[in-house]
């Protein structure tokens, strides 16, 4: 309840009355202080937060602002906060800069789930070839008898026919698997091996559809906020997504096996804790998990 208080009386009146307050003794708006005080992802946030929370039009819609009216949008804001742009000529670079990112991880959100929403087609041929073209990458040594096959446990797949398993993450969870195999070859056959350990195994496509949906959560939460806006100095892309995924799947095995579980039985189990270390790191405004092999 006092932290609830706090920030009404804050957002109400303490806000308004610092930030006069520092224009007063500094000259400059809390927009050009924060460009002044901090760099990489926490100048992004701060900056963010101030214009989500500011009580001007022109400063809350520059959230959402489409990407060809942001210069534009910076020009508003400069005249709205009386920036002068030869005292201040880095002004409008951070600015632009800040707002692609802000706004680019909206869009890339909505494009993630747009491909996420869209079902996996077996009547789509672009859908089966990319099917055909993950069994290849994974297994190029052996060809696969049918399309319906018990082959597919091979790769860590649940019943005869995946299409079944991709109902979750819909073609999101295909083009993931796709990704990883295509673009970290060695490293995907070396872990689909260890996934197949007496012991520890797991289901190898399985687990990475369950990653998929974790990458896909994390963005939901915007806890990837500190990462992409360290990682990706404009807009961020659906490359990037897919890379963040790789680094998951190349994380959870490593993990995975050194927590040795008793069991996949475990999975869920072994699956949350992965997900709170993640999500721990992730709270680190300097935070960039990228792969490394």
């Amino acid at each position: 309840m006092f932290v609830s208080l706090w920030e009404f009386f804050y957002g109400h009146f303490f806000r308004f009355w610092m930030k006069w307050l520092l224009r007063q003794m500094t000259g400059k708006c809390e927009l050009q202080r924060i460009f002044d005080t901090y760099v990489g992802a926490q100048r992004t946030h701060r900056i963010e937060n101030s214009l989500t929370y500011s009580k001007n039009k022109v400063l809350q819609k520059a959230t959402c602002v489409v990407q060809n009216e942001v210069d534009k949008c910076v020009e508003d804001i400069m005249k709205e906060k009386n920036i002068n742009p030869e005292k201040d000529t880095s002004f409008k670079i951070c600015m632009k800069m800040c707002l692609l990112q802000i706004t680019g991880y909206k869009q890339l959100f909505l494009d993630v789930e747009s491909v996420r929403k869209r079902p996996y087609d077996s009547d789509n041929l672009q859908h089966e070839e990319l099917l055909m073209k993950l069994w290849n990458l994974l297994m190029p040594t052996k060809k696969l008898k049918a399309r319906i096959s018990k082959q597919w446990a091979d790769i860590g797949f649940q019943g005869d026919d995946p299409k079944t398993d991709f109902r979750g993450m819909g073609i999101l969870g295909l083009i993931n698997l796709v990704y990883f195999s295509e673009n970290y070859t060695s490293e995907a056959h070396q872990i689909l091996s260890r996934s197949n350990h007496p012991r520890l195994g797991y289901s190898y496509a399985i687990v990475g559809i369950n990653l998929t949906e974790m990458a896909y959560s994390l963005l939901k939460s915007e806890a990837l906020k500190f990462h992409l806006y360290n990682f990706v100095p404009g807009i961020p892309t659906m490359e990037h997504f897919h890379q963040f995924y790789c680094y998951l799947v190349y994380e959870f095995d490593k993990f995975w096996f050194e927590e040795e579980p008793e069991s996949i039985m475990y999975f869920n189990l072994y699956r949350e804790k992965f997900h709170e270390k993640i999500k721990g790191l992730l709270l680190d405004c300097n935070v960039a998990l990228t792969l490394k092999v």
